[in-house]
């Protein structure tokens, strides 16, 4: 059996004969070379075919191989400085295993043209080393709550009920009734929480918004969190410590990838704990006495508002303390002043926005019926949640992550759609 080998393992190899296989990624010819840039998973290699070291059948089909030709390649590796990774191989053998004629992605073309190519831009190296990040990006989550003895919990795509809001939903028909596609894992965290004490999970989330910006997915994964007898200050800095092990995490695993983006890492080398906290107050003074927006007390904050926030400020700023009558049902009011709840968001510099949002949990049941009622919700939907009130409640709280934009930020995207494999938005459904 051939001993085939990474094209990085045989970088790291350094010199002797090799067996690659891979994409042919570039190709370049004259009447005596056959200049080929091999791709894989793992890098790229430049790889020279010598008219005068190799039969004629194999010199006239090195001829025909085009973009994204797989190939098995046999040669010896050695060092050139002028090669793009450092490396070349001298081939003496080579294989065509699937045939690639007119490759349809060439340089210089659209947004809107690679992501109806998406199918076949995910090869590209900008698609993979995003996606490698996504990979990191991921990981990390997992790690981080792991050592933290927290249980990876997984709740229903289906459900009976909106989260955040109804406007806002994928209605689904389920045999002969309608269910609505998640919008959050949240309220069923809320009742394992009392078994488990500590969950997180990983997840797609669905969210009808009729958004066409470049934060905004219609399927997106959330990561999210839910612990019992945490309050307000623990779970934000639970999430200050998780946002910075994300990011160290890339930093550590991904440099190869972060070059290849072109990102500059010194943002990236700030983002220690702790964040600014601001409360809602302060970011309406500042917005108001800094940048002259004139905002009023009760208005939501938007895109324009938080990039105005963020200019000032080159680490995540924690939002905490929002008018209650902007947030959703589930977020308790202050006791030391009513008018706003206990919640925060997190928002990430250079412009890209929200990345976290949390809260601690209602555990006032009158509370929650009266915020329920207010948003014209049936309560007969929501008695399993109220049960959860009526038998051993316990403060708790919990956040979630926009995967997505979360990865957006470390690989400074300009479009949140290159952050996920196959995006959908409301304006894209396919490929």
């Amino acid at each position: 059996m051939t001993d085939f080998k990474t094209i990085q393992q045989a970088i790291d190899k350094g010199s002797g004969k090799v067996h690659l296989r891979g994409w042919i990624y570039r190709e370049r010819n004259s009447n005596k070379f056959r200049f080929i840039v091999l791709r894989d998973a793992t890098n790229i290699i430049q790889c020279v075919i010598k008219k005068e070291e190799v039969d004629e059948r194999l010199w006239d089909l090195s001829v025909s191989l085009g973009i994204e030709t797989s190939v098995e390649v046999t040669g010896t590796i050695k060092e050139d400085k002028r090669a793009p990774t450092g490396y070349e191989v001298d081939v003496s053998d080579f294989k065509v295993i699937g045939e690639s004629h007119s490759f349809p992605i060439q340089k210089d073309q659209s947004a809107e043209f690679l992501l109806d190519q998406r199918h076949l831009w995910v090869r590209s190296r900008y698609m993979t080393s995003i996606l490698k990040v996504r990979h990191t990006v991921f990981q990390a989550f997992r790690e981080f709550f792991n050592k933290k003895g927290f249980f990876e919990s997984h709740m229903p795509m289906f459900t009976p009920t909106s989260c955040e809001g109804g406007s806002t939903v994928f209605a689904v028909k389920y045999f002969n009734d309608k269910v609505y596609l998640t919008q959050s894992w949240q309220l069923y965290a809320e009742a394992v929480v009392f078994g488990l004490e500590k969950i997180y999970t990983i997840a797609p989330c669905f969210r009808a918004e009729k958004s066409k910006t470049s934060r905004h997915l219609s399927e997106f994964w959330m990561g999210e969190m839910e612990a019992a007898w945490m309050d307000l200050e623990a779970v934000t800095k639970n999430a200050e410590q998780l946002i910075e092990y994300i990011v160290q995490s890339v930093l550590k695993n991904n440099r190869q990838e972060l070059e290849i983006l072109k990102r500059d890492v010194k943002p990236l080398q700030k983002i220690k704990a702790p964040f600014h906290h601001l409360t809602y107050d302060e970011v309406l003074e500042v917005l108001n006495s800094k940048d002259k927006l004139n905002i009023t007390w009760g208005k939501d904050l938007r895109t324009v508002e938080e990039d105005a926030l963020m200019k000032h400020f080159d680490k995540p700023v924690i939002v905490m303390r929002y008018p209650k009558n902007t947030m959703a049902f589930y977020k308790p009011i202050d006791p030391e002043n009513p008018k706003v709840a206990l919640c925060f968001d997190m928002l990430a510099p250079e412009g890209y926005g929200e990345i976290v949002g949390g809260s601690q949990r209602d555990t006032d049941i009158h509370g929650l019926i009266k915020s329920l009622n207010k948003e014209g919700e049936l309560l007969k939907n929501y008695q399993w949640y109220l049960d959860l009130r009526r038998f051993g409640s316990v403060p708790h709280s919990g956040y979630g992550v926009g995967m997505e934009r979360i990865v957006s930020w470390v690989c400074g995207l300009d479009n949140i759609k290159d952050s996920i494999p196959f995006p959908r938005t409301m304006l894209r459904k396919s490929p």
